[in-house]
């Protein structure tokens, strides 16, 4: 029988700056080695060797079941990390864990999510375990170009019932060319991985940003929703529209802008952000996330994100405890605007200090919603 390690290592979290792939996974696997393990989890930079680093895993994990996914940045022990990789392990005793993947998501239909939980499900129950919403959760890393986030999301969170969905979509460090998710020995694009996780530990689904709405609402008017593109806010040329709402010249909008006036959508009286991606020769804007006509639309303006997040960190201790870890799915627009804004190293010390491991992502996942510059995740206590 295998020994049993003390609660406090029932999650370990590792990094590696290390820029081969085959002494960056040996380090990190070193780190989060458990006797063992339910789940490995790992997030790479996409500049590595992927085939590389598959085969890596497969040496240093070769009975375990590993997933993971390419990144637009990389959050680990340390804080932020630039091109690197980090792992997250759990523990056999303490957590029960079934994994399904979705490939082609281009042809994605509705059933086919609802059926995949389902399955999901019943895989626990044969094993006498009954997920719950007080007891489980579900984990989706997703394609990040794959724009087909939403009906997945959906999909997945309607099959799951009140057990919550939490997500990140995959970068590829802002090329935006192609993203991977690993699954059974391999990197695919075109996939999504769905992982229902059942434990006794306690833990918290949480969902942080840092944007205040403005009183002004706005109409879309003209839209192309495959391809998230706007072409008219209440009548007008987008471009020239949203620079009204934000008080500036249309021939003066910079993409920094897009990341400090968000706009948000209301949905069941909460506020989701919808990350404006770039405007367009023709006077349209791109978007991350679904756009379509009709939608009623605010612009946001940013808050200070380092106050918010230790707050909510705060909060979250009065909860659960101490963390053990917080598996973070953080949008790169954060991570873009603390840059800008001087405030990457208090960001840092507050993610290294409530043991945050994770990525910067291309959208997040939160009960159902695909969302932009949004913090998504699960606390987990001791």
């Amino acid at each position: 029988m295998n020994m049993q390690v003390a609660d406090s290592e029932k999650i370990k979290t590792g990094c590696s700056y290390i820029g081969t792939a085959s002494e960056a996974v040996v380090e990190v696997a070193a780190q989060i080695r458990q006797n063992a393990s339910a789940l490995i989890l790992f997030f790479c930079s996409s500049a590595y060797d992927l085939d590389a680093v598959a085969d890596a895993l497969s040496k240093q994990f070769p009975h375990d079941r590993v997933v993971g996914c390419t990144t637009a940045g990389e959050i680990g022990p340390m804080g932020y990390l630039n091109r690197g990789l980090v792992g997250i392990s759990f523990a056999a005793d303490s957590f029960a864990i079934a994994v399904d993947t979705i490939d082609g998501l281009s042809e994605f239909e509705i059933g086919q999510g609802q059926a995949l939980t389902k399955s999901l499900i019943a895989q626990l129950e044969a094993r006498g375990v009954v997920p719950t919403s007080s007891t489980s959760f579900a984990l989706l890393l997703i394609d990040g170009l794959c724009m087909r986030e939403e009906p997945v999301t959906y999909a997945l969170q309607s099959g799951l019932g009140p057990i919550p969905l939490i997500g990140g979509s995959a970068g590829d460090d802002l090329q935006f060319k192609k993203t991977w998710v690993f699954y059974g020995g391999e990197f695919r694009s075109d996939r999504a991985v769905v992982i229902l996780m059942d434990t006794h530990i306690p833990f918290r689904p949480f969902r942080n940003q840092h944007f205040a709405p403005g009183a002004e609402r706005v109409v879309v008017t003209a839209a192309d929703a495959s391809r998230r593109i706007v072409y008219e806010i209440n009548g007008l040329p987008a471009v020239e529209e949203y620079a009204r709402l934000i008080n500036v010249a249309a021939e003066q909008l910079v993409p920094s802008m897009f990341a400090t006036w968000p706009v948000v959508v209301m949905i069941d009286g909460t506020d989701y952000v919808r990350s404006i991606q770039q405007a367009n020769a023709d006077g349209s804007l791109s978007f991350y996330c679904a756009i379509e006509d009709g939608l009623i639309l605010r612009v946001a303006q940013s808050t200070d994100m380092v106050t918010k997040l230790e707050r909510f960190f705060d909060d979250a201790r009065s909860q659960i405890g101490e963390f053990q870890a917080v598996l973070t799915f953080d949008c790169i627009l954060r991570r873009l605007e603390a840059e800008r804004s001087g405030l990457k190293d208090a960001m840092s010390a507050c993610l290294k200090k409530s043991h945050a491991v994770g990525f910067n992502t291309y959208g997040e996942q939160y009960c159902g919603v695909h969302v932009n510059q949004t913090l998504t995740g699960i606390a987990f206590g001791k």
